[in-house]
């Protein structure tokens, strides 16, 4: 008896390039999507990436270690105004969300928020497709 098994493979071209800026294993909610993810921990890191990337937008938490209080994502406004920016806030903290706000980022979510919801949330600010949805619309029946 010979068992047979298929093989899943998606290729998924990247659209855009993301910095992500401390938001550690949330972004595995990104996973499937196509961008091309740079994943930094600290504010000094990001900024240093700009000189040898192309990137298309940021989502970075408010808080850094080096540059809390969102001083990383307020001098990322002051330079590059026009970027699509998403902040990760701590719950329940309105003054976080109203600096953000005021910043001009395109988004803001709590970092307790679900896995779905921000997915969701970046999909739409970047007017992404799901990959996932893609492929349930166009799933083959198994035989």
């Amino acid at each position: 008896m010979v068992l047979e098994t298929q093989v899943k493979r998606m290729v998924i071209i990247a659209k855009m390039n993301i910095l992500s800026v401390g938001a550690g294993s949330r972004v595995k909610a990104l996973d499937g999507l196509p961008v091309r993810l740079i994943n930094l921990k600290n504010g000094y890191q990001a900024i240093s990436s700009f000189k040898t990337e192309q990137i298309d937008s940021v989502i970075s938490h408010w808080h850094l270690a080096d540059m809390p209080n969102g001083k990383f994502l307020k001098k990322l406004k002051t330079a590059k105004p026009q970027m699509p920016t998403i902040a990760i806030i701590e719950g329940q903290n309105p003054q976080q969300e109203i600096e953000a706000r005021c910043l001009g980022v395109a988004a803001v979510i709590t970092e307790d928020s679900s896995e779905e919801h921000f997915r969701a949330v970046i999909t739409s600010v970047l007017g992404l497709q799901d990959s996932e949805a893609i492929e349930e619309l166009y799933a083959v029946k198994e035989m």
